[in-house]
């Protein structure tokens, strides 16, 4: 008897182990895979989430993005530009609408009282009735005056008919140009949408870092920026580069330079904050030289220039797409206002891809 109850239990005590031991591996942490090794940039355990290659990739895709805002907001600048000046258009044609229909009552009102003159004098104009007369001298005087008459009548009836078509072409030129007005708000706003879109993208990438990995980031933005103007220079762009300022560029250089530290704003053009067109364009204006708004007209519109050419004042228009331009300033630099989140600063001129260079004061 008392062996079976030792043995039983003996079985319990064994059974309630093995329970023990099954409930605690289910409910136990999966064991963490091994983290990777920090790099030299992390801090002492403390290893980062992303390699400096993937941080690399999501700079250039940042980049790439704020690029892309950039030619939108250059289509979105050259839109609101173009609307200014249909606004302006219309307003001119209106004027010229209300001169042209105050000008075709007054002339009727002239035709009115020429046909009731005649109505009182039976049908003839005044200096019929002389001509009528017996009297040499009077006979001679009515002649002239049915000439004058006459004249003053086929003046009056072609005066009338050309300020008709002025204003039929007057009402023509206001509708085409409302038509172009309408267009470009349509521009202007799928440009808007297109901007904030890929800003918007390119702040969540960015937010999704942590505060060490953003500057990381920068620090991989300045390496980029370094290398590229590194190898600019290396090329001898502009070994021979020795120009003088003009006395505009040298006053278009100043201002650019006293915007240093205000904000990037798309679509701004100061005084508080700019964007790149938006500096050099307000720039050359205080220069006393209106420039085209945008980077892409810019480059379209203002004379072209060999780097070694260069001078202070010049503007270097960036990226196939001419949606970027910097002001140089002399020994390969330029001021600009780079992009969202960042200020006006100073940057190697080479250290974006350079598409051309234009003089606002050739």
């Amino acid at each position: 008897m008392n062996r079976r109850h030792c043995a039983t239990a003996a079985i319990t005590l064994v059974c309630a182990l093995a329970l023990l031991t099954s409930t605690g591996q289910a409910t136990a942490a999966p064991v963490p895979e091994p983290s990777p090794a920090p790099s030299s940039s992390s801090a002492a355990g403390s290893p980062p989430r992303y390699s400096n290659a993937d941080l690399e990739k999501v700079r250039e895709r940042i980049d790439t993005l704020y690029r892309k805002a950039g030619a939108a907001t250059d289509a979105y600048n050259l839109a609101e530009e173009q609307t200014k000046k249909q606004s302006g258009e219309i307003v001119k044609l209106a004027k010229a609408i209300v001169d042209g229909q105050a000008r075709i009552a007054a002339l009727k009102d002239r035709a009115g009282a020429q046909a009731r003159e005649q109505y009182r004098n039976g049908g003839l104009p005044p200096g019929a009735q002389l001509a009528l007369s017996n009297d040499p001298k009077l006979f001679l005087d009515g002649l002239n005056k049915v000439r004058q008459s006459q004249h003053a009548s086929k003046s009056l009836l072609a005066d009338l008919n050309q300020t008709q078509e002025d204003l039929e072409t007057y009402t023509q030129d206001a509708s085409a140009n409302w038509e172009k007005l309408e267009t470009n708000r349509v521009k202007q706003a799928k440009a808007k949408k297109k901007i904030n879109a890929q800003i918007k993208a390119a702040e969540k990438l960015e937010s999704q870092l942590e505060e060490k990995e953003r500057d990381r980031l920068r620090q991989l933005e300045r390496d980029a920026a370094d290398r590229a103007q590194t190898a600019w220079l290396s090329s001898g762009a502009i070994k021979d580069v020795s120009g003088e300022a003009s006395e505009g560029g040298a006053a278009a250089v100043a201002f650019a330079m006293a915007q240093i530290g205000k904000p990037y704003v798309w679509g701004a053009e100061g005084p508080g904050s700019y964007d790149c067109s938006g500096l050099t364009s307000r720039a050359w204006l205080a220069a006393k030289r209106p420039i085209p708004r945008t980077s892409q007209e810019q480059w379209r519109l203002l004379p072209r220039i060999d780097i070694q050419d260069m001078r202070p004042g010049d503007l270097i228009i960036y990226h196939a797409d001419a949606s970027h331009v910097g002001m140089y300033v002399g020994d390969g630099t330029i001021v600009h206002s780079p992009r969202p989140g960042r200020n006006v600063t100073l940057a190697g001129a080479g250290s974006m891809k350079i598409l051309g260079v234009v003089r606002p004061d050739k």
